[in-house]
């Protein structure tokens, strides 16, 4: 960690991360949640607006301070009891079974053990359970993904470890976890922009 990721990357993204389209579909990947939700890389709180009346309470995973400290009048706001329960998706210091939705947001692509964090999200899930995805990753067309590829290493020095080629369905699915994917695209802007644009939205329910 340093400087630049330390205190530019999270305010990057929570200013990045907010528009309407993307409000859009934070609305509907937080729609099946509820009961007690843990979020995976809260951030700034940008999806507490987002919670259905189902949910009870929110488990904040976040590693960032400044992160933390950005969400700090969005949970003012909310009804919503949230507490800051860990800071790695990769060690979730939570019983087995113990929540009733996992939601993650532009999270899956930073972490660096992604199929450790997905074996933890499938642990901590009851039975039924859901995980709630809307991730950026591997895009379908060649031509893209042959920038992805290029572009990763500079991307991963530069947004906090964050990777353009991970499958997220598949990653999800190697978990244990049956993914179904509500929409697959890329987001708007120039064609430019499709290396770092191409979101899956989806759930998948812990069996």
């Amino acid at each position: 960690m340093g400087a630049w990721s330390d205190h530019v990357v999270p305010r990057m993204a929570d200013a990045s991360l907010r528009n309407e389209e993307i409000g859009r579909l934070r609305g509907e990947v937080c729609a099946p949640a509820r009961g007690r939700v843990l979020e995976l890389g809260f951030g700034g709180g940008l999806n507490l607006r987002w919670y259905p009346a189902a949910v009870t309470s929110v488990a904040a995973v976040e590693p960032s301070d400044v992160g933390w400290r950005l969400s700090a009048p969005r949970r003012e706001r909310s009804p919503l009891p949230v507490e800051r329960r860990g800071l790695d998706g990769q060690h979730l210091d939570e019983p087995d079974a113990s929540y009733d939705t996992v939601v993650s947001t532009f999270t899956l692509c930073t972490i660096p053990d992604v199929a450790r964090a997905l074996a933890e999200v499938r642990r901590v899930l009851r039975p039924g359970g859901v995980l709630c995805f809307l991730e950026h990753g591997l895009a379908p067309d060649p031509g893209v993904v042959r920038w992805q590829r290029r572009l990763e290493p500079l991307q991963r020095r530069i947004a906090g470890g964050c990777h353009l080629t991970r499958d997220v369905p598949a990653l999800v699915r190697a978990a244990g976890l049956e993914p179904t994917v509500a929409r697959a695209d890329y987001l708007g802007g120039p064609r430019l922009n499709r290396p770092w644009t191409y979101a899956y939205l989806g759930s998948a329910t812990a069996p």
